[in-house]
This record gives structure tokens, sequence and C-alpha cells, in this order.
């Protein structure tokens, strides 16, 4: 029932996008995050979703919108659970993800003013996948400070239940142009 009722959730969710015409706007991104997350006990800034570019050889983050200014994830990243997930094209759950080895950049990024970044300690990651090909990826984490509870284990019922969410999104995320590469910043000059 729980299921059904995450599957009904995010296909409201995504039938309002689509019917404002809003193309995935931050905006609407934010709610789909904020709505879907707290049905795993997590917070909208343990949310992430990223989508393959329109060269496809990147991974680019659509939420937080935060992260795409920081850069982007070669899909033969070897340490990237995100670019495993869409070269294994199935979801993965990591209960004890410091020692898993990963690059840390985009977790020491504060995603909002009113939080600093956080370690993530527990990720599972699923595949969107539309019509037989892969258009990206959905994670959702726990991120913990020093001294925090971590919270619950994920478990393979919640992996099939972010299964649906991913199916229901991607859907909707194939019909709209993939984004284009954001070029980095140049350094300053000195």
């Amino acid at each position: 029932m729980v299921e059904t009722d995450l599957a009904l959730l995010a296909a409201k969710l995504v039938a309002e996008m689509r019917e404002a015409g809003t193309a995935s706007s931050p905006p609407d991104l934010n709610r789909f995050a904020a709505q879907i997350s707290n049905r795993f006990q997590a917070r909208k800034d343990e949310f992430a979703i990223l989508r393959i570019s329109s060269d496809a050889r990147m991974l680019c983050f659509l939420f937080p919108s935060k992260l795409s200014q920081v850069g982007t994830i070669p899909l033969n990243s070897p340490h990237s659970l995100a670019a495993k997930t869409i070269r294994d094209k199935r979801g993965e759950i990591v209960n004890n993800f410091p020692k898993y080895r990963h690059q840390t950049v985009f977790e020491s990024v504060n995603i909002s003013s009113q939080e600093e970044a956080a370690p993530i300690q527990k990720i599972m990651s699923s595949p969107m996948i539309a019509d037989g090909k892969v258009v990206g990826v959905i994670q959702i984490s726990r991120k913990v400070r020093e001294g925090e509870r971590v919270g619950s284990d994920f478990t393979p019922a919640d992996l099939a239940q972010l299964d649906t969410v991913c199916s229901i999104l991607g859907k909707y995320l194939a019909e709209l142009p993939p984004p284009p590469l954001i070029p980095p910043k140049p350094p300053p000059e000195d």
C-alpha cells in the first residue's frame, strides 16, 4: 500500500510539472524532492536527481541545482555510485558509505544557508529508465555531522519504492531535451 501511495504521489507531481509546462524547473524539482524524500524519512538536501548530459558522457545535477554549478560526473568514473548505477542499470544500497571509495567534492557543498554540509553515511541509488534507455539517477542519502544519529538503514523495500519513483520521473525527463554541459568557470587571474 505504501508503494502504491508513493507511486501515486510521484505520478501526481510529474503530471503537475507536465501540465504547467515548466520542464522540470528548480521550484518543481524542489517540491518533488521535498515530498518524495519525506516518504523515505530523509531531508530534501539528502535527495539528488542527476541526468545524462546532451553528449551522453556526463551526469549533470538537476537537483539540488546548487550542485549543477559545482561540476559534473563522468559516466566512466570508477569511484562514483551514480555513474555505476547508470552503467549497471540497476539500483544499489550502501549503508556504510564512508567505507565505499568515492569522491567527496559534492558532499562538502552547503546546499542551503540553513545547514552546513555533512558527509553521506548511507545512500541508495536507482536508475531512471525510459523505453529501455537510462536517462539519469535518483539518489537518497542519510547525511550526518559528527555526533548526530545516522538513522535507519535503507532496505530492499526502500529501493523497490525508489525504483518506482525513478520509473515515473524518468519517463517524464526522457520527453525533455537533456541538459547541456555547463563549461567550468575559468580560474581567476592573478
